[in-house]
């Protein structure tokens, strides 16, 4: 059962399956894929401190709609012929994978510009809370 773009806790997603579903479903005029896997870092955006534990936390209906909403008008937009969005929430470790976007567009050029607008636009648009816990015992929220 194909697992659709939205926000899911972690213990629901299997990135790996997704995308092996994602690429089964591929039509004929399909001549790119692209995708994109977002991993939990092990420093701070200014490298001044070790991530223990990323939290990911959301207002589910709003990322919910806002992620569909993105697919919607990148597809459009693009004219792709797939996409999807898939975001884990819970506690991630370094290393663990928290979101997957792939794309199939006709041609090259077109996914590799639709996947960058997409990843920049999840990252900006939905109600998506990011805590990063760091190894001294201090956090903060990053927007």
């Amino acid at each position: 059962m194909r697992i659709e773009t939205g926000v899911y806790s972690k213990e629901r997603i299997d990135f790996g399956r997704i995308y092996c579903d994602f690429l089964s479903k591929l039509s004929e005029d399909t001549g790119c894929v692209t995708s994109f896997l977002g991993v939990a870092r092990k420093e701070s955006s200014d490298g001044s401190k070790k991530i223990k534990t990323l939290v990911m936390e959301s207002y589910e209906t709003h990322a919910n709609k806002v992620l569909r909403n993105i697919c919607a008008e990148t597809k459009r937009k693009f004219h792709l012929n797939d996409i999807l969005i898939v975001h884990a929430l819970g506690r991630f470790k370094p290393g663990e994978p928290v979101v997957l976007v792939a794309l199939s567009a006709p041609r090259r050029d077109i996914g590799f510009k639709a996947l960058r607008e997409t990843v920049e636009r999840y990252k900006k648009e939905p109600a998506l809370f990011k805590q990063e816990i760091y190894s001294d015992g201090s956090s903060a929220w990053i927007e």
